[in-house]
């Protein structure tokens, strides 16, 4: 017989992504809704383990669905990869009468999900992350944001190269993913991307191809690198040495994790904060929410971990093409 839900626990686990506050947002309503309580847990499963619980109601979360970040804050937490972490916290779960948890984060927050759920606390999985490197959704709250917010840098970086006629190597945020590269090379029209799955690291084709691309009367020459790769700084000095053209390197950072979220990312957070709520009430653990061909699904999340995302080849294909 499936568990009776009376309260829900919310937490957000990991990096922060724009989106997780509407996530909570559809969390704490939709639950309330349905006449269960709901429990906001601050900063992720070191706020669990320190019993950081506080009773939360729809006013606790007026205005805040075009907020950035998370209202319940977040922290990683060592203690909480033991087992006697993950103990002490379905304990403290059960002191504090969570029958189960929403974690909205990646996927090193589903393993702690996961954990709850073998010691008898329902769990819930939210695909909260910039990097869309969740192998079973297509979808992951915070990256249109993020993507969007590097595009428009990435604009603006390119005015001023093309002003000054330099080559601009740009790094984007994803981890070791190269979600985020690929859209925005695609975006900011990019004669180089480089992303952890693909990039072979000979840089001599890239100084090749820009070297090229002058002959033909190009002024300015845009690579967009992604973190995983990393090293821009060092990479442009040996271009700029190579190739004689002025070359600048720019590292975007956490600004693309910050700013008011997206209407794709609020209203995708929104349904998927509220199914997640639906699908704890169905008596189902151990279930991570995730988006495919136009449908809202969950999975297990063991079967969620083990499975594999690569980057489409006919988009990177496309990237290439367009390149030219």
């Amino acid at each position: 017989m499936a568990k009776e839900i009376k309260t829900i626990g919310v937490l957000t686990s990991g990096g922060d992504a724009p989106g997780m506050n509407a996530a909570i947002r559809a969390v704490v309503r939709t639950a309330i809704a349905r006449g269960i309580k709901v429990k906001g847990i601050k900063k992720g499963y070191q706020g669990l383990l320190n019993e950081e619980i506080i009773d939360m109601e729809a006013r606790n979360v007026s205005d805040i669905i075009q907020r950035g970040g998370t209202i319940l804050g977040t922290a990683r937490c060592k203690e909480f990869k033991t087992k006697e972490g993950q103990q002490k916290g379905a304990e403290i779960c059960k002191k504090h009468g969570i029958d189960g948890i929403v974690v909205i984060g990646g996927d090193g927050s589903y393993r702690g999900a996961q954990a709850l759920s073998r010691l008898g606390v329902n769990t819930i999985g939210l695909p909260g992350t910039i990097d869309l490197d969740i192998a079973c959704t297509e979808y992951t709250i915070g990256f249109d944001t993020a993507v969007n917010t590097a595009m428009q840098a990435i604009d603006k970086v390119k005015d001023t190269s093309s002003s000054h006629e330099r080559c601009s190597i740009i790094e984007v945020m994803g981890r070791n993913a190269g979600y985020i590269a690929l859209w925005c090379g695609i975006a900011n029209g990019a004669e180089d991307i480089l992303l952890p799955e693909k990039y072979d690291f000979n840089e001599q084709d890239i100084i090749n191809n820009i070297i090229e691309n002058r002959k033909k009367g190009k002024t300015h020459h845009l690579i967009i690198n992604a973190e995983g790769i990393g090293h821009s700084t060092s990479m442009a000095r040996r271009i700029e040495a190579a190739t004689g053209i002025e070359t600048r390197a720019t590292i975007l950072g956490y600004m693309q994790r910050g700013g008011s979220p997206s209407a794709k990312d609020r209203f995708y957070a929104s349904i998927m904060g509220a199914y997640a709520v639906d699908t704890l009430l169905q008596g189902k653990t151990n279930r991570v929410v995730g988006y495919q061909h136009g449908e809202f699904i969950d999975f297990d999340i063991e079967d969620a971990l083990n499975m594999e995302k690569c980057i489409n080849e006919y988009q990177f294909k496309v990237a290439y093409l367009l390149s030219v």
